[in-house]
């Protein structure tokens, strides 16, 4: 297990760590020690600026959206009613196949052209014309936005249906017979038993969304501009496109440490909420 480690994170690691304070353009042996030259233009970098802005209004919204529409989903799930089990597969469904191919599946529904099928279908009911879709940079984030929500809302209503059916029903029969309102059994009893699943839903949501590459590169390569641009991209884009090495492992130390603090914030206040509810 510890071999395993060293050469598969340690040595890595290592090498990023080195490559990060010189000029290794990938190619040439001869690399030069730069010093944090690497680091300073990570800050300066306007690829680099755009894809944090959109890594982290990207991992922002799309936990809060999916969180806020999952727990709901995973209530009504929960529940008894005709073609149940039809019902959770049709809304787990989208997280089957690969994020890459519904990226291109939604480039083609949103072609901003007049070809694309939802814009063809606009059309066609209330007359709209063509709308930007994927090439208006504001639409463009909210459709990376709003797939990637479609896509993972049902799988971590899954998720949180799974933690649901493990609380007793003795509770909310008690404070049913205590005449608890529903609201009142959702807010006092549900939230707060769904504290360990919104954990797992938040961690995996947080770091999907810091190191999100193959939705934003499929549906709008990054553009229009560097609108779509995040993180992992413009990491491999310094590194294997441009041949900055350096300037790419720079940015890729300091991303991981990033996510690192962020988990470990994440982590621990949500063990203080949970301890305080428990």
């Amino acid at each position: 297990m510890i071999i395993v480690f060293i050469v598969l994170f340690a040595i890595p690691l290592a090498q990023s760590l080195w490559w990060s304070f010189t000029d290794f353009n990938g190619y040439s042996s001869d690399a030069q020690f730069v010093g944090f030259r690497n680091y300073a233009n990570v800050f300066t970098d306007p690829s680099m600026l755009a894809g944090l802005s959109f890594t982290i209004l990207f991992t922002l919204a799309t936990t809060i959206i999916i969180t806020a529409l999952a727990i709901p989903l995973a209530v009504v799930l929960d529940r008894a009613f005709f073609g149940r089990n039809a019902v959770r597969a049709i809304f787990f469904f989208p997280a089957i196949p690969s994020v890459a191919i519904l990226g291109l599946v939604w480039g083609f529904i949103l072609n901003p052209l007049g070809s694309g099928a939802l814009n063809s279908l606009l059309m066609s009911i209330a007359g709209i014309g063509p709308i930007p879709w994927l090439s208006n940079s504001t639409l463009a984030q909210i459709s990376v936005i709003a797939v990637a929500v479609w896509t993972s809302t049902g799988w971590h209503a899954i998720l949180y249906l799974a933690y649901l059916q493990s609380i007793p029903g003795d509770y909310y029969e008690v404070a049913r017979i205590d005449g608890a309102s529903g609201f009142q059994r959702f807010f006092y009893i549900t939230l707060p038993l769904l504290l360990p699943a919104m954990t797992v839903s938040w961690l995996l949501l947080m770091t999907g969304g810091l190191k999100v590459y193959d939705l934003p590169i499929t549906l709008t390569k990054g553009g229009p501009g560097f609108s779509t641009f995040t993180i992992t991209q413009t990491i491999i884009q310094n590194g294997v496109s441009q041949a900055k090495y350096g300037q790419a492992s720079a940015l890729a130390v300091i991303f991981m440490v990033a996510v690192g603090a962020i988990v470990a914030l994440q982590l621990f206040l949500s063990r203080r909420l949970e301890g305080r509810f428990s």
